[in-house]
C-alpha cells in the first residue's frame, strides 16, 4: 500500500486550491501529497461566481468581469454599479486547466486519477480505498459529499439551490455586457423562491440559468421550459443558439459539517460547510477557508477543532428557517433588501464582512415578523 502524508479527495475548487497552498508552500516541501478525483477535468463543467474589491488571485483566468449588477423584484427594477466590488465568473475549464500546469510543477504533488470507494480511519492514519489500489495517509483532506447524509434530522432546514444554465449565442447585438443579471425575481414564483440568473459575456453570448431556493428539485424540463420563456419575452424576435448547458445542486443548510472532521479526517468545499448558507455561494469562500486551513496545519492545531460558529451562521439558519416554512417569501426579501439599501453593502453583508451596525442595518430591510417567529422557534 503506498503511503503519502496528506491525501486530498476530489480535485473541484476546494482541492485544487488547496494542493496548489501547500505546494507552492516550503513549510510542506518534505510533505508527500496525493490528489485523487474520478474525473480528468477536461470538460468545462461548472462556472463559479462571486465578487471582490480589486484585483484579485482569480483574475488572469476570469473570463468575464462585470462593474454593475442587475437586480429586479415583483416592482423593483435596479440597474446599478457596485464599486468597490466587481462581480467575477470563472469557467470551471480554465480552472482545471491552470491549475494542473501549477500542481505540474511540485515534485511532492501526484495526481491521479481513480474513482474513490471509502475512507477510513484506522490505527496507522487513514486509509482510501479506490477502484484500483488502496493508498494510506497520515490526514486526509476530502470533499466528497453524499447529499443524503444531512436529510436525516430536522434540527436544521434542507433547501437545496438548484438549476439548470444555458450557454447561449443570440443572432443579434442586443445584449448589455456591462451587466450582470444577478437575481432577476420577475418571474413566476409558483409558491417558491425563482429567480433568473443572466450573466452575458459579450453583446451577443451569455449564460441563461433559472435558479430555485427549494427543498426538490424540478423535472429538467420545467427548466428549460423556463428559460425559453424568459426569452421570449425579453429578447422577442431574437433567434439563438445552444453551445453548451450546465446543471447544478448545492445543499443551503446550517448543518454543523465540521462536526464530522476529526484530527485525520477533514471535510473540505460543500463537504466542510464551505457553502455559503442563504446563498449557496462557496467559490470564493473556500479561497480563503483553504487559507485557514493551511495556516491550521502549520501551527500543528486539532484538525477537529477546525470551524468556527459566528454571527453570520446564525443569520442564514433564520433565513433558511423562514425559507423551509414558506418558500415564497424569498422574493419578497431580497427584493426588501435591494429597494431600502445600497448594493455594495448587500454584498459585504453576504460576504460576512458586515460590523454589527451594518447587520442592524440589514436587518431591519425586510419585514421582521417572519425573522421573530424564526427566532422564537430556536430559542423556545
Amino acid at each position: 500500500m503506498s503511503k503519502y502524508d496528506y491525501i486530498i479527495a476530489g480535485a473541484g475548487a476546494s482541492g485544487l486550491l488547496l494542493a496548489d497552498a501547500l505546494g507552492k508552500d516550503s513549510f510542506f516541501a518534505s510533505k508527500s501529497i496525493l490528489l485523487i478525483d474520478k474525473d480528468l477535468k477536461q470538460q468545462n463543467d461548472r462556472t463559479w461566481c462571486f465578487w471582490e474589491a480589486g484585483p484579485g488571485q482569480f483574475d488572469e483566468i476570469a473570463h468575464k468581469i462585470w462593474p454593475n449588477i442587475y437586480f429586479a423584484g415583483e416592482t423593483l427594477r435596479l440597474d446599478t454599479n457596485i464599486a468597490p466590488y466587481q462581480y467575477k465568473l470563472v469557467k470551471g475549464l480554465d480552472f482545471y486547466n491552470h491549475y494542473r500546469t501549477k500542481l505540474s510543477a511540485f515534485s511532492n504533488i501526484t495526481w491521479i486519477t481513480e474513482n474513490i470507494e471509502s475512507i477510513e480511519e484506522t490505527a496507522e492514519g487513514v486509509k482510501v480505498k479506490t477502484n484500483q489500489e488502496s493508498y494510506q495517509a497520515s490526514k486526509v483532506f476530502s470533499s466528497l459529499f453524499d447529499y443524503k447524509s444531512i436529510l436525516n434530522q430536522e434540527k436544521y432546514p434542507v433547501l437545496q439551490q438548484h438549476f439548470v444554465g444555458w450557454f447561449v449565442r443570440l443572432d443579434q447585438a442586443v445584449l448589455d455586457d456591462q451587466t450582470a443579471r444577478f437575481m432577476d425575481f420577475s418571474v413566476p414564483q409558483k409558491g417558491n423562491t425563482r429567480f433568473m440568473y443572466l450573466l452575458p459575456f459579450s453583446k451577443t453570448d451569455a449564460l441563461f440559468e433559472y435558479t430555485l431556493f427549494s427543498k426538490e428539485p424540478l423535472e429538467r424540463s420545467e427548466y428549460e421550459d423556463a428559460i425559453k420563456e424568459y426569452l421570449q419575452e425579453h429578447f422577442p424576435n431574437v433567434n439563438y443558439e445552444i453551445t453548451e448547458t450546465e446543471q447544478g445542486n448545492i445543499p443551503m443548510s446550517c448543518f454543523p459539517f465540521e462536526k464530522w472532521n476529526t484530527n485525520k479526517v477533514v471535510g473540505i468545499g460543500i463537504a466542510g460547510g464551505w457553502a455559503k448558507p442563504s446563498t449557496g455561494f462557496t467559490f470564493y469562500n473556500s479561497s480563503r477557508k483553504v487559507k485557514e486551513l493551511v495556516k491550521y496545519l502549520k501551527e500543528e492545531k486539532p484538525l477537529s477543532k477546525f470551524h468556527r460558529n459566528d454571527k453570520f451562521r446564525f443569520y442564514d439558519m433564520l433565513l433558511l428557517d423562514v425559507l423551509a416554512k414558506d418558500n415564497s417569501l424569498g422574493r419578497s426579501i431580497f427584493e426588501s433588501l435591494f429597494r431600502k439599501r445600497k448594493v455594495p453593502l448587500i454584498l459585504k453583508f453576504l460576504d460576512n464582512r458586515t460590523s454589527f451596525f451594518e447587520d442592524v442595518l440589514m436587518m431591519s430591510a425586510p419585514n421582521p415578523f417572519p425573522f421573530i417567529r424564526a427566532l422564537f422557534g430556536r430559542i423556545f
